[in-house]
Formats: structure tokens, C-alpha cells, sequence
């Protein structure tokens, strides 16, 4: 397939999952945020729910006991400033006071039942930072793994596995293809960070509201690399694709329609932030 022509050096120096997704999202936003490096986008309570449960994961499978796991993701939650929460409809500081609270209420049940019965293994590497130079790619890419353990089907391979603190299980589970081109960009960093086979992906979901029903609150996906192989080209096509999309002269524009950042796109570009290329 013939390349797009490329006029000028790529303003990003590798790529990761979250900067592709921002891009594809909201061109305009992930120029302000991956090139200009200006994060100031305030997130929402679930995102730091989930950032809170990872800092727990990470030191339980650092070796800290399930309590002090625990602590540690609540002294995270508690250390983060008002302005960094999208705090809604909320606007007073007493309903700001009792979202935090509701913060931790339901940081404190999602991470109690990943606790409860934590998935045991043989762990290599917590919070694996890998940058890997992949052949064909006209950027590096980067990735952090939360876990990467010993695999179960080849004690010589590798698996990496993934922690996500959700509102409701995937549908698709390990078919979802955003689920897959993040399992890529995880697989290339791992393989060279540790020069070993990499098997599978495991994504382990953990629901933070408790099921009615009584079912478990943790469901467990798959992906295995020696199945996806349409999915590693497609994942070069798109990865080559962006990068010539941001090599090229263009004007960034706002969109209205992205439901995260969608008003804050129209302020940057009220606001002439982005200068024309």
C-alpha cells in the first residue's frame, strides 16, 4: 500500500495507546496534550476510582499486604487536588466534600472485592515501562503493563495483564479490538523490555457497583498473540496512518460532538492555542 507523503518530522516522539485514542478522538485536544504537553483537563470520579485501584494493585503485587494495598490507593484518592476532578453538577464545596466521600466509598468496595480473591501468579515485572522500536514502524511506541508474569502455558513465555475498574463487563471481551490494539502496543514493549516469548493478554475486569445477583464481581478475558495475526497488520496500518496524519501541514480543528472534551476542544481553539502548521 503506497505511504502518505510526509513533509516534516513527526512532533511527537513515540506513540502509546492513550495518545492514539486522543488522537482519533479529538485531534485538537491530543494536540494539546501529546505535543504542547498541557494537561490541565480536569477527569472525572471514575478515572481516579480506577487510578486509585491500580497504586493498590501495584503494591499488593509489589508484596503489601491486602490492608496496606488498600491504604495506599486511599492516600493517592485523598492527595489529589479539587481542581483535577470534574466534580459535575456539584458545585458547592459541601456537595464537593460528599462526592470525595462517595469517591472512596466506592474506591474502597472496588478494590475490597479485587482483594477478596486477588489472581495469584508468578509476577516478573509491576508497572513494566517498555519503549520499543518495532521494524516497519515509522515511530516508536511506548506502554506501561500493570503485571507481567510468568506465563501458565509456557513457563519459558511471558503473559501481561491488565486491571480495569469498570461500570459494567465488556460485551465483546477479548474481541474488542480496543482491548487488542492496546494488548499490541503492551506485546511489543514486554518482548524487548525482557527478550522473551510473550503469550497471551489478560485483561482483568473488576466491577465497582455490587451485582444484585450475587455473580462475581471479577470477569477475566483473553488474548492470545499467535491468534491475532490480522490484528498486528492492522495495527501497523493504523499506527503508520496516524503518524503520517500528524507529519502532515494541517489545521487542527475542534469537535463538538466528542462527549469528554468536546466544549473544551472549542476553548482551545477560541483561544488560538494551536497555531497553524
Amino acid at each position: 500500500m503506497k505511504q502518505k507523503k510526509t513533509l516534516k518530522k513527526p512532533p511527537i516522539e513515540h506513540w502509546s495507546y492513550s495518545s492514539l485514542m486522543a488522537l482519533m478522538r479529538n485531534p485538537l485536544t491530543w494536540y494539546k496534550r501529546y505535543v504542547e504537553n498541557v494537561r490541565d483537563m480536569p477527569s472525572g470520579p471514575a478515572s481516579f476510582i480506577g487510578r486509585a485501584g491500580h497504586t493498590a494493585l501495584e503494591h499488593f503485587y509489589k508484596g503489601a499486604s491486602k490492608e496496606e494495598a488498600t491504604e495506599r490507593g486511599l492516600v493517592y484518592m485523598r492527595d489529589i487536588p479539587d481542581f483535577e476532578i470534574d466534580f459535575g453538577s456539584a458545585k458547592s464545596k459541601l456537595a464537593q466534600r460528599k462526592k470525595r466521600k462517595s469517591m472512596e466509598a466506592e474506591y474502597l468496595k472496588a478494590v475490597g472485592f479485587y482483594l477478596k480473591r486477588a489472581p495469584r501468579y508468578n509476577v516478573v515485572g509491576v508497572e513494566a515501562v517498555g519503549l520499543a522500536e518495532v521494524e516497519g514502524l515509522a515511530l516508536p511506541i511506548k506502554a506501561i503493563s500493570d503485571l507481567v508474569v510468568e506465563s501458565k502455558e509456557d513457563k519459558n513465555a511471558l503473559d501481561i495483564v491488565d486491571h480495569k475498574f469498570v461500570a459494567s463487563f465488556s460485551k465483546l471481551g477479548a474481541n474488542k479490538t480496543l482491548f487488542v490494539m492496546q494488548a499490541i502496543f503492551n506485546y511489543y514493549t514486554v518482548s524487548q523490555l525482557y527478550e522473551k516469548p510473550v503469550k497471551r493478554f489478560i485483561i482483568q475486569e473488576c466491577k465497582r457497583s455490587k451485582n444484585k445477583n450475587g455473580s462475581s464481581q471479577m470477569r477475566k478475558h483473553i488474548i492470545h498473540f499467535d491468534e491475532c495475526r490480522e490484528e498486528f497488520v492492522l495495527f501497523h496500518r493504523l499506527i503508520n496512518d496516524a503518524t503520517a496524519e500528524i507529519t502532515r501541514p494541517r489545521i487542527y480543528l475542534p469537535n463538538p460532538s466528542d462527549m469528554f472534551e468536546g466544549e473544551n476542544s472549542f476553548d482551545i481553539y477560541r483561544l488560538g492555542l494551536v497555531d497553524e502548521e
